[in-house]
């Protein structure tokens, strides 16, 4: 019987200094009704995407609104300890820095197939209120190459939340990554990335 490949996907949120901050952000916020539609993205279909060879696991980190690192690598650690050796990690926006701020200052104790980071920042420049906070790297990005598997990171040029300027940076540290350039698939939350099924399945 063949194993199925396991995935583990870790979503995004927002990450404030204090819950002053956050308070103080959510009524400053502008709302945009387009933004706030109902639609399944492509995390929720994923594994239907995919297909019965492999699982898709997709944990509701902590507090995402307000996240804190430490919260969210308790809980990681809790399920890593579960899984098995050559599993595929994903991370979107704040979930894919989190990703690589962990795999950075931590031995990850699983042998990692592949790595997928989506939309994500390299640091809190022009992220506006939002300051990354616990979430921001104190790592070597070396250490990420060593322990993500075959690497990969996507961004689109009208991203509207983290800018695209972030891609190349993580370009001239990780030059051994595969890296996804968009024109308009804005901050990856349409119903499918084609790019991502092809890249996980290849």
């Amino acid at each position: 019987m063949v194993e199925k490949q396991q995935i583990l996907l870790i979503h995004g949120g927002t990450t404030f200094e204090s819950s002053d901050a956050y308070s103080e952000a959510l009524r400053n916020k502008t709302i945009k009704l387009e933004r706030i539609l109902s639609r399944h993205d492509w995390k929720e279909d994923l594994q239907d995407q995919l297909g019965k060879d492999y699982l898709v696991y997709t944990p509701q980190m902590p507090n995402k609104q307000n996240a804190q690192y430490e919260e969210w690598r308790i809980l990681l650690e809790k399920i890593m300890a579960l899984l098995d050796d050559g599993l595929i990690l994903i991370g979107h926006s704040l979930g894919g820095m989190f990703l690589v701020k962990y795999l950075a200052e931590n031995k990850i104790g699983k042998k990692i197939d592949k790595t997928h980071i989506l939309a994500t920042p390299f640091d809190g420049e022009g992220m506006g209120e939002e300051t990354l906070n616990s979430f921001l790297r104190k790592g070597e990005l070396k250490n990420v190459e060593k322990q993500a598997g075959e690497l990969f990171f996507y961004h689109s040029k009208d991203d509207f939340t983290v800018p695209f300027g972030h891609l190349a940076r993580y370009r001239r540290e990780l030059p051994t990554a595969h890296f996804r350039e968009f024109e308009d698939r804005n901050h990856f939350l349409q119903a499918e990335i084609p790019e991502l099924i092809a890249d996980i399945k290849g």
